[in-house]
């Protein structure tokens, strides 16, 4: 059979299965796809030819054809329904984004679906291309953008009453403000999303998903009990849908128990039956900063910090947390070694805890002026004076009691002699 004329039927769909190469089967699908045919099954055809042309493309990392793929296709869409036209294209969106380095073609390509579905009035196609927009310019760091998009489309999906999508848009709202650093509209944006799920059926992923959100926004706020209960419940949906977020639900729940000071519970979690499916950097990485904890040593927590520093300083959420355990842990070790001295030099500090001059006189400084103890710092002699505390006489707030008591009893007197004078 030539190739030039291949009808859409199973036969030629075989013929591109059976093709030697990925260049070949690719030729072929695209002939089908030029067929003028519009019987049924001649359209059903044509889209299994997509969704296999779609895949061919992505193993290829031909992200551009996947993009004109859909230029292509447009008087397609044209003869098919609008549901079967929303799925084609969300799955070319998505399988452009199985492609790496590919963020700035989806924000192009999802801008040019937008002003297209603007023009065609498929405003159920636009709010979710327009959804993932949004998510395309967050991940980029593109916040205003971001955020000016998502304002607009939360008042028309609230109109429309779509929850599912309204889920969506809420907790992306919720990520962005968190990202800002807004924590109180981010927990409003979060209850939001929850309100809207409690009112349908919210599949297991994106349960999870909220659940997540839900864990990370306690943590900034230094609830870890809470947070940890959350990052279980988000692990325990993503494991069993083996969603690869499932690996930092699980991290996450680490750090919770580092932070709260249960640095012993960590192994006991990854050795659990759950967490061997899990054992990679993410986990080992996790794994040594709770030994560096346990051990209360600064050298082996900076060691861990260099040795998994995409794991740890790369990972904004662990990262932010860790470096608050960092300097809680510096105080406490500085604390402890200037404790026995009246006057102590700066470098044998430095010594002792295994860190450079500069970075302990900056700590040391820092304590100082947030009133963590009583000193100077003796710049000239490279010494650290500690003063004594000077503990206040509890007599002198006695007699101020005392005084005060002897003057209500006064006044009480006063008041009930000038009655019996009345």
């Amino acid at each position: 059979m030539s190739t030039s004329h291949l009808p859409a039927t199973t036969d030629s769909i075989a013929q591109a299965l059976e093709a030697k190469n990925p260049s070949e089967a690719i030729s072929i699908y695209y002939i089908i796809l030029e067929n003028p045919s519009s019987s049924p099954e001649s359209l059903r055809i044509k889209e299994q030819a997509i969704t296999n042309l779609s895949d061919l493309l992505r193993q290829e990392n031909r992200a551009e054809e996947l993009r004109s793929l859909l230029t292509q296709l447009r008087p397609f869409f044209a003869l098919i329904p609008k549901a079967k036209t929303a799925k084609i294209v969300r799955g070319i969106i998505d399988t452009v984004a199985k492609i790496p380095g590919t963020s700035d073609l989806q924000i192009s390509l999802c801008k040019e679906m937008v002003l297209w579905t603007r023009a065609e009035k498929r405003t159920f196609l636009r709010q979710r291309v327009e959804a993932r927009l949004a998510a395309l310019l967050m991940e980029n760091k593109e916040y205003s953008e971001a955020l000016n998009l998502l304002s607009g489309l939360i008042k028309e999906v609230r109109r429309l009453d779509d929850k599912l999508l309204l889920v969506d848009i809420d907790l992306l709202e919720s990520k962005l403000h968190f990202s800002l650093r807004n924590l109180p509209k981010a927990k409003a944006a979060l209850t939001a999303a929850r309100t809207a799920a409690n009112a349908i059926y919210v599949p297991p992923a994106q349960q999870g998903t909220i659940d997540l959100q839900s864990g990370i926004l306690h943590a900034e706020e230094k609830d870890y009990k809470t947070a940890y209960s959350y990052f279980f419940e988000a692990f325990e949906a993503f494991n069993a849908l083996e969603d690869p977020r499932a690996v930092f639900s699980l991290k996450y729940m680490l750090l919770c128990k580092i932070m709260v000071s249960q640095a012993d519970d960590v192994a006991g979690i990854i050795s659990s039956k759950a967490g061997l499916q899990y054992v990679g950097p993410e986990l080992d990485a996790m794994k040594a900063v709770a030994d560096a904890h346990a051990k209360r040593s600064l050298k082996l927590f900076e060691t861990a910090l260099r040795d998994f520093k995409a794991q740890l300083e790369e990972d904004p959420i662990v990262h932010r947390h860790l470096s608050s355990l960092y300097d809680t842990l510096l105080e406490q070790n500085l604390c402890r070694l200037i404790e026995p001295f009246s006057r102590v030099e700066i470098a044998h500090i430095a010594d002792l805890i295994e860190l450079p001059i500069d970075h302990v006189e900056k700590k040391l400084s820092q304590m100082i002026l947030d009133k963590k103890f009583a000193g100077t710092l003796d710049q000239g002699a490279g010494c650290l004076v500690i003063f004594e505390d000077l503990k206040t006489d509890a007599i002198y707030p006695a007699t101020l009691e005392t005084i005060s008591n002897i003057g209500k009893v006064v006044d009480s007197l006063y008041v009930r002699s000038a009655k019996i004078m009345a």
